[in-house]
């Protein structure tokens, strides 16, 4: 699986590019026919807070699954979108299984 990462109005550190690519790595486990994965990151300037948002789409046969995430830290959004796209990767594992049958 190719991991393209985007870091919008930033540049993106060495550090968070491995953690990303390390995250992504394992989501082979649970769909092993990810094509490629696109990972935006991008910072939102609501009042005093600012949230760090990660969207990441995983193209797999036939379709794109996208999670959206923000939170504190790019860490954190990343792993909330990674257990928002291992849900949606089972369930679409789960209705091609059945439409080939």
């Amino acid at each position: 699986m190719r991991v393209f990462t985007e870091a919008v109005q930033f540049k993106a550190d060495h550090k968070l590019i491995e953690f990303i690519e390390k995250k992504l790595g394992k989501m082979d486990q649970y769909f092993d026919r990810i094509v490629e994965a696109h990972v935006v990151l991008k910072l939102e300037n609501a009042g005093q807070v600012k949230d760090k948002i990660a969207e990441i789409r995983l193209n797999v046969p036939g379709d794109t699954i996208i999670a959206k995430e923000s939170s504190k830290t790019f860490e954190a959004s990343i792993d909330q979108a990674i257990d928002a796209l291992k849900r949606q990767l089972i369930k679409y594992k789960e209705k091609t299984k059945v439409a080939s049958e």
